[in-house]
C-alpha cells in the first residue's frame, strides 16, 4: 500500500484501464468489448479521472450518491468506526446497528417498528419476498413488467425488464402492466383514463392468477431504472386498495426513490399511502459501503415474534456500514439535504428540463419527482420513435466529452444528480444539455 501510494501521481487512466481489463470482469456487459471510463477522485457533485478530465455527476453513479460524495461527516463516523469495532457477526447486538435502525424507524410511518438489514436493495426484495410468503403462507408474487428490483434469484424473476429472462430461476412470479401514459398499454388518452385501466387490468390479474395463491405485489413506489415513471393520481390508492381486499402484502421498493431522491424521505408519501413492508439501500447512506434492508410494519414484525425466520446474511447490519448510515442520515436532516431536492428538483431542474423540451424536438417527454428526473428521447414526437441505441450511445458520449456524466437507460435521459446540487450546477448541467442535443437536432425527422 505504501509503494502505491508513493507512485499515485505517476497513475493514468491508461494504466487503471488495462489493470481493469486485463482482471475484472464486469456486469451485465459482453466482455470483449469494454472501454470503461475511468474515475480517481470525487467530491461533492464533481468527478475527475487521472488525466486532468472532470465531470459535473447527473447520474449520482446508479441513482446512490444522494449526499454527494466524501461527505466530511460520514468519512469521520465511518473512520470512528474503524477505530473502535469493524465487524461483528449479526447474531449479537451492536451500537451501530441499533442507532440506524431507530433513525430508519423513526423516518417511516406509524405502525413499523423493526428493520431487517441487508447489504443492497437486490437483497432487500429477496427478504421482504420471503417475509409475505411465510406470512401469508401464499406463493405467488406480483410485480410490473416495468420495473427493476435486483439481480438475486426472486428479486431477478420479479423484475420486468429482458434482463429476467435469462435468470428465470425463481417460482411463483406473475408479471402485470404498470401505468405509464406516454406509452400506454390500455389506449388511455388522460392521466385518469390510465389509472382507471391500469387498476382494471391488475384487479382482473389478481382474480384469473387466485388471490388466496398470492402473497405480495412488489411495486417501486416510482420505477426508476424503467423510466421514473410518475404514479397517475389515486393509482398507488388504488393498488393499496386492492391489496387490502384480497389480503396480499404491499412491498413498496424505494431502493432508488427513497431517501431524498424525490424530495421526500420516501417516495410514497407523495401518494398518501403505507405499505406493509419497506425496501430500501442507495441512498440510506450514498453507497459509501454496501447496505440496504427492509423496513418492517407492526403485523408483520409481531408475527415473527413467534414464527421462525428462515432468512439471513453473515453481514447483516455490517457496523461500517451502519455508521455511514446513521452519519448520513443526521447530515440530511441537519442540513436539509431532503428539502434542497425537492427545491431544486422541482423549482430548478424540472422547469429547465421542460425549456429544454420546447426547445429541442429530441425531447419527446419530460417527467419526475424532485432530483428523481427522466427526459425521453425520440425522433418523431407524433409517433414517439425512440432515439436508436447507436444514436444514444453517441450521445451519452458527446455529455460526457462536454463534462456531464449522465444516467442513459434506452431511449432516455435519467437526470439524477446528488441531492445536494445547487442552482448554479444545475444550470450547468442544463447548458450542457442544451449543446449536445443542439448537436443531434439532425436525427429529428
Amino acid at each position: 500500500m505504501k509503494l502505491a501510494l508513493q507512485s499515485e501521481m505517476a497513475i493514468t487512466n491508461s494504466d487503471v484501464r488495462q489493470l481493469d481489463r486485463s482482471y475484472v470482469f464486469h456486469s451485465w456487459s459482453t466482455q470483449g468489448n469494454l472501454n470503461p471510463l475511468v474515475i480517481a477522485g470525487a467530491e461533492g457533485c464533481k468527478l475527475w479521472d487521472y488525466d486532468g478530465n472532470s465531470w459535473l455527476d447527473f447520474s449520482s453513479q446508479l441513482v446512490n450518491v444522494n449526499i454527494g460524495y466524501q461527505h466530511p461527516r460520514v468519512l469521520a463516523a465511518m473512520k470512528a468506526q474503524l477505530d473502535s469495532l469493524v465487524t461483528i457477526a449479526p447474531a449479537t447486538a451492536n451500537l451501530a446497528r441499533g442507532e440506524a435502525a431507530k433513525r430508519i424507524v423513526e423516518l417511516a410511518p406509524d405502525g413499523f417498528s423493526k428493520v431487517f438489514f441487508t447489504n443492497a436493495g437486490a437483497d432487500a426484495n429477496e427478504n421482504a419476498i420471503r417475509m409475505a410468503r411465510l406470512y401469508t403462507g401464499r406463493d405467488k408474487i406480483f410485480s410490473a413488467y416495468r420495473s427493476y428490483h435486483g439481480n438475486t434469484g426472486s428479486a431477478i424473476a420479479a423484475t420486468g425488464d429482458w434482463r429476467r429472462v435469462p435468470n428465470e430461476y425463481s417460482r411463483g412470479h406473475v408479471h402485470f402492466f404498470n401505468p405509464y401514459l406516454y406509452r400506454s398499454e390500455f389506449n388511455a388518452t388522460t392521466e385518469e383514463e390510465e389509472c382507471e385501466r391500469a387498476l382494471a387490468h391488475l384487479r382482473r390479474m389478481i382474480e384469473v392468477e387466485g388471490p388466496a395463491a398470492i402473497a405480495a405485489i412488489l411495486l417501486e413506489s416510482i420505477p426508476g431504472t424503467a423510466g421514473i415513471l410518475v404514479p397517475p393520481k389515486g393509482y398507488m390508492q388504488g393498488v393499496r386498495a386492492l391489496a387490502d381486499e384480497f389480503g396480499i402484502i404491499l412491498i413498496l421498493d424505494e431502493v432508488m426513490a427513497g431517501f431524498g431522491r424525490t424530495g421526500r424521505w420516501f417516495g410514497f408519501e407523495h401518494d398518501g399511502i403505507v405499505p406493509d413492508l419497506i425496501t430500501f439501500a442507495k441512498g440510506v447512506n450514498s453507497g459509501y459501503v454496501p447496505a440496504g434492508g427492509v423496513l418492517i410494519s407492526e403485523p408483520l414484525s409481531r408475527y415473527f415474534d413467534d414464527h421462525f425466520f428462515a432468512g439471513g446474511l453473515t453481514y447483516s447490519g455490517h457496523p461500517l456500514a451502519m455508521a455511514a448510515i446513521v452519519a448520513t442520515l443526521d447530515a440530511m436532516k441537519e442540513e436539509r439535504v431532503v428539502e434542497n431536492a425537492a427545491a431544486m428538483g422541482d423549482g430548478v431542474l424540472q422547469p429547465g428540463l421542460l425549456a429544454l423540451a420546447e426547445q429541442h424536438a429530441l425531447v419527446g417527454h419530460v417527467r419526475g419527482r424532485g432530483l428523481f428526473q427522466a427526459i425521453e428521447l425520440v425522433t418523431d414526437r407524433q409517433r414517439k420513435t425512440p432515439v436508436a441505441a447507436a444514436d444514444m450511445g453517441a450521445i451519452k458520449q458527446a455529455l460526457i466529452d462536454n463534462g456531464l456524466l449522465p444516467f442513459v437507460v434506452e431511449n432516455r435521459i435519467h437526470v439524477v444528480p446528488p441531492c445536494t446540487i445547487n442552482a448554479a450546477q444545475i444550470q450547468q448541467g442544463l447548458a450542457i444539455f442544451d449543446h449536445v442535443l443542439g448537436q443531434f437536432s439532425g436525427l429529428v425527422k
